[in-house]
Parts: structure tokens; C-alpha cells; sequence
């Protein structure tokens, strides 16, 4: 079995397996999103690394995490939220790749779909900073520390 048959084949197994861990994170905003809404978001994502995959290019990937890091930090979703979606698919990629592909092929098929979900995560990254930026952050009145310390 190569690696985007085992993609294609184990598709279900994967997604219900990062949606169940995703459950068990916690996560506020994926809580209150349900189990059927972080099941889809987390299949859309799946077949964007399928997709990546195949390709063997990262560009539509990263226009889809764009957005998404845009839409999630508008709506209040912390930066470890989103990446924690992306971790938990790859974790159960993982597994499936241990289980299911024989041991000369482990390193290519781990390096590729560890290369796109990283692509992925820095993305999300570098687009959450990008929002942070734009937003203007209320300064600190420090002159309280500096007033020094009379009737200590």
C-alpha cells in the first residue's frame, strides 16, 4: 500500500479519530462548534493534505489555511485552538501510516504528509500574527513603576 492509497482508504477512520481526540482537548470554540461541524472541518482539512499530496504542491493549502486563520481569529479562536485541529489529524495519520505501510516506506510517507500539515501550521501561524498586527493593542501605563517606593 502507498501512501495516497492508504489516504484514500483510511479517510473515515483518520477524521474520527483526530475528531474524537479533538473532543477530549476541550477546546471552546470547537466544543461549542459540535461534533458534526469539527468532523467536517477536519475532513476538509484531510483532503487538503490528500490533495497536497498528490500534487506534491503546498499552494492551495496555504490559500485554505489563510482563510481560515482569518475567519478563526476574527471569531475569537486562540492561535492553540486551531493548532490543535492540525495536530490531532496528523497524530492519527500517523498512527494509520505505523500500522498500515510497510517500514521502508515510513520515512517518505511521514516526511510528506509531516511536510504539508507543518506548511499548513506555519501558515496559521504567520497568519495569526499578521491579524495580531493589525489590531492595535491598548498600551500599558507603567508610570505607577516608576514613581518610586514611598511609604514602602
Amino acid at each position: 500500500m502507498d501512501l495516497i492509497e492508504l489516504l484514500e482508504t483510511r479517510r473515515d477512520e483518520s477524521v474520527m479519530d483526530a475528531n474524537l481526540a479533538l473532543s477530549r482537548s476541550h477546546l471552546v470554540h470547537y466544543d461549542a462548534a459540535g461534533r458534526q461541524e469539527r468532523q467536517r472541518r477536519l475532513q476538509t482539512l484531510y483532503d487538503l493534505v490528500l490533495q497536497s499530496v498528490k500534487s506534491r504542491h503546498l499552494e492551495t493549502m496555504r490559500r485554505y489555511v489563510e482563510t481560515i486563520a482569518q475567519e478563526r481569529y476574527a471569531a475569537g479562536f486562540d492561535l492553540y485552538e486551531v493548532q490543535m485541529a492540525f495536530n490531532v489529524l496528523e497524530e492519527s495519520i500517523w498512527r494509520q501510516i505505523m500500522e498500515m505501510m510497510p517500514a521502508g516506506n515510513l520515512a517518505e510517507a511521514i516526511g510528506l504528509v509531516s511536510t504539508v500539515l507543518g506548511a499548513g501550521k506555519d501558515t496559521l501561524a504567520q497568519s495569526y500574527v499578521a491579524q495580531a498586527c493589525k489590531t492595535k493593542a491598548p498600551s500599558l501605563n507603567m508610570l505607577a513603576l516608576f514613581e518610586g517606593t514611598d511609604g514602602v
